[in-house]
């Protein structure tokens, strides 16, 4: 019995040219990463000792990249950015919700609703062609001009410029995902008995917003930039502080803190669209 068993283990386990072959590829990419480490170490040796070694490093050096300005300002420049981290919360959210609303209004059929067809249309078509900076100074600058009663705060007009405008966005995003779910389920949902409602909800939108959700993400990594042009209009943001801080020193390392902070602001939401986008084409590779 134990014979036996040992035999069928032995025609169970791997076979020498099999491990012979993990071997094989274990070297390799330890070879490919040893490699990939190396080339990058010259490269950023080499691009490190031509640009300090370059005419005019140190006036460059003190002009943007001084330690002690950069310090100085930091907790200033920190404060402006929980800002810019609130407004981008509030607006990505607002701005998907209207997308939403708007791309399935586009999507609803029947002569009685062209007239809500055309005004969704219309919105889409206007707002993506107005450049933001114009909508931020009309909301911002020209509407607080009106002087009517109950006025919002700049703060909250700048806001609402940034979700008009990335909501038609994100309504053609949406669209192209609802569109993209083959008619005959739609159908199929219907004859169960389901509502056009319930077919929407539980059928049509979910697979949607799973197509889309890499340029969803794209766009609100746009969006987390753009909110730093709410400082145009005086709320003191990152950017507004890193501006009063050049003024304050001459200097313009400010402006390299507050875009540094923005940059570690976007990496993990870049960091989740790769990592959604590369789980999409996966499940489509395997799929087909």
């Amino acid at each position: 019995m134990t014979a036996e068993l040992h035999r069928t283990g032995a025609r169970t386990g791997p076979s020498d040219i099999r491990r012979g072959r993990i071997a094989y590829r274990r070297r390799q990419t330890i070879r490919s990463v040893l490699l990939a480490a190396l080339s990058t170490a010259v490269v950023g040796g080499a691009l490190a000792l031509a640009v300090t070694g370059a005419p005019g490093w140190e006036r460059v050096k003190a002009s943007f990249f001084d330690w002690q300005v950069a310090k100085k300002y930091l907790p200033d420049v920190l404060a402006g950015l929980w800002l810019n981290i609130r407004l981008l919360a509030v607006c990505a959210a607002a701005a998907l919700a209207l997308g939403l609303l708007v791309a399935v209004l586009r999507t609803l059929r029947g002569p009685v609703f062209f007239p809500v067809r055309a005004l969704a249309t219309g919105y889409t078509y206007a707002f993506r062609g107005l450049p933001l900076i114009i909508v931020l100074y009309v909301c911002t600058l020209g509407v607080p001009g009106l002087r009517l009663q109950g006025m919002p705060s700049v703060l909250v007009l700048g806001g609402t410029a940034l979700v008009i405008t990335y909501g038609a966005y994100l309504a053609e995003v949406f669209r192209a995902g609802i569109e993209s779910v083959h008619p005959s389920q739609l159908a199929a949902a219907r004859s169960l008995g389901l509502t056009y409602r319930q077919t929407m909800r539980h059928v049509v939108l979910p697979q949607a917003v799973r197509r889309v959700a890499p340029p969803l993400l794209n766009d609100t990594v746009a969006l987390q930039k753009d909110v730093g042009l709410v400082s145009l209009a005086g709320p003191i943001d990152a950017v507004r502080a890193a501006q009063i801080a050049t003024a304050q020193d001459a200097n313009f390392t400010p402006y390299i803190v507050a875009g540094v902070l923005f940059v570690l602001l976007a990496l993990p939401l870049i960091g989740v669209t790769d990592w959604v986008t590369l789980r999409a084409a996966r499940r489509q590779s395997a799929g087909s």
